[in-house]
C-alpha cells in the first residue's frame, strides 16, 4: 500500500545555453521572486549570465550568496532568515550546494530549483541530501526538485572526472535493481513496479545511447535525463532501494575509511563491476559502457587500493543493516574479494 506523497519536477530543461533562458523559465513557471545559491566561486563564471536572464523577464533576486555549508545546524539557521516573499530556492553548483539549497526549501516548504553544473550524480534530481550532524556525514530527507535546468555547454566545460563520476553512478543502476530483487526475492521487501520500471528505462535507455565523445551533447543530454529519472525512481519508491544497493554500500564504506575518498561515482562504477560479477548480471554490458567510455582509463589513473575495497566489501552490510543486498551474505562477500584479487580487469586499474 502507498504510504507516501509522491512529487515530480514541473519542468526539465537540458540544453547548450540553457542558463541564458533561465529567467524565461522561471517566469513561464510563475517565479519571480527568488533567492540564489552559488558554488564556490561560481558567481565570478555564472552570475552575470543568470543576474542578467533573470532581470529581463522580471524576476527578481531577493539575495544570492556562494555556499559551502552542508552542517545541519548551519543551514536551519540559514533557512529561517531567508527574505521574506521568497518562492523559490536556486541552487546552482555541484552536490553540496545542491544538497543545501533542497534541505533548506525542505525545512521552509519552498520550491527547489536545481541547476548542476556537473552530472557527477543523480542528486541533483532526488529528494534526500547528504549533510553533517555533529560532524558525520547523514542521509536526511530533502525536496524533490520543482524544476531541474541543466546546461549542457556547462558541463561540457567541467572536468571529465565528473562526467566520469555521473557514468558510474548511472551505470550502477544494473547492480541496484538486481540487488532489489533478491531482497524481495529472500523476503525482506517488496518491490514497487513503477519504481522499478523507471530505473530499468533509465539505465538501458543511458547504456543504449549511440556516442562518439562523453562530451557530444547527444550523450550528456541522455546522461541527465537518465539520472533524473533515477532521482524519481526513487521519490517513487520512497527509499533509495532502486538507484542503491549493494555496490553504493561499497561506496559508503570507502566514505568513512578513507581521508580522502574518491568522487561517489567513481567509487560506484568500480564496485558495479564487482558486484555485477557476483550477481552474474549484465556484467559484459557494465565492462563494455565503462571500458568504451574511458571510465577504467581514468581509473587507472587513481592508484586505488585492492585492500580498501576488500575492507570496504567486510564493512558494507553494517552500513544499511535492515537491507539485505548480495552482500549482506558472507558467500557473496567473499566472492567479491576474490574477484579483486583475481580478476583480470580489477588487476589493471587497482593497485
Amino acid at each position: 500500500m502507498i504510504n507516501h506523497s509522491v512529487s515530480f519536477p514541473h519542468f526539465l530543461k537540458v540544453y547548450d545555453n540553457a542558463l541564458q533562458d533561465l529567467g524565461s523559465i522561471l517566469a513561464g513557471a510563475g517565479y519571480k521572486k527568488v533567492v540564489i545559491y552559488f558554488g564556490n566561486d561560481l558567481i565570478d563564471l555564472f552570475g552575470n549570465t543568470v543576474m542578467t536572464s533573470l532581470k529581463e523577464a522580471g524576476v527578481e533576486v531577493l539575495s544570492y550568496k556562494e555556499m559551502d555549508i552542508i552542517d545541519m545546524q548551519e543551514l536551519m539557521e540559514f533557512a529561517f532568515t531567508l527574505p521574506g516573499g521568497t518562492q523559490a530556492i536556486i541552487g546552482i553548483g555541484g552536490g553540496k550546494v545542491i544538497d543545501a539549497a533542497k534541505y533548506m526549501c525542505f525545512l521552509k516548504e519552498l520550491p527547489f530549483i536545481s541547476i548542476p553544473t556537473s552530472t557527477s550524480s543523480d542528486g541533483f534530481a532526488s529528494s534526500s541530501a547528504s549533510l553533517l550532524l555533529h560532524g558525520k556525514r547523514n542521509s536526511v530527507p530533502a525536496v524533490m526538485a520543482s524544476g531541474i535546468v541543466v546546461d549542457t555547454q556547462v558541463i561540457r566545460t567541467a572536468p571529465e572526472r565528473f562526467i566520469y563520476s555521473g557514468i558510474g553512478d548511472m551505470i550502477s543502476k544494473i547492480t541496484s535493481l538486481y540487488d532489489w530483487l533478491y531482497e524481495e526475492k529472500c523476503g525482506y521487501t517488496k518491490i514497487d513496479d513503477f519504481a522499478m520500471m523507471t530505473a530499468r528505462k533509465a539505465v538501458n535507455s543511458f547504456v543504449r545511447t549511440p556516442y562518439e565523445s562523453i562530451k557530444d551533447t547527444v550523450f550528456l543530454k541522455e546522461l541527465v535525463d537518465s539520472l533524473a529519472m533515477s532521482g524519481i525512481a526513487n521519490e517513487i519508491a520512497g527509499n533509495s532501494s532502486p538507484v542503491s544497493g549493494s555496490e553504493h554500500l561499497i561506496s559508503h564504506a570507502l566514505d568513512k575509511m578513507l581521508d580522502a575518498p574518491q568522487l561517489h561515482g567513481v567509487q560506484v562504477g568500480i564496485a558495479t563491476y564487482i558486484m555485477s560479477k557476483v550477481q552474474d548480471h549484465r556484467y559484459v554490458r557494465v565492462e563494455t559502457v565503462l571500458r568504451q567510455t574511458g571510465f577504467f582509463d581514468y581509473v587507472k589513473t587513481l592508484q586505488m587500493k585492492k585492500e580498501d575495497f576488500a575492507a570496504a566489501i567486510d564493512m558494507a552490510p553494517g552500513i544499511k543493516p535492515n537491507r539485505h543486498t548480495f552482500l549482506h551474505e558472507e558467500k557473496y562477500r567473499e566472492m567479491a574479494k576474490e574477484l579483486l584479487y583475481n580478476d583480470e580487469l580489477l588487476n589493471e586499474i587497482l593497485v
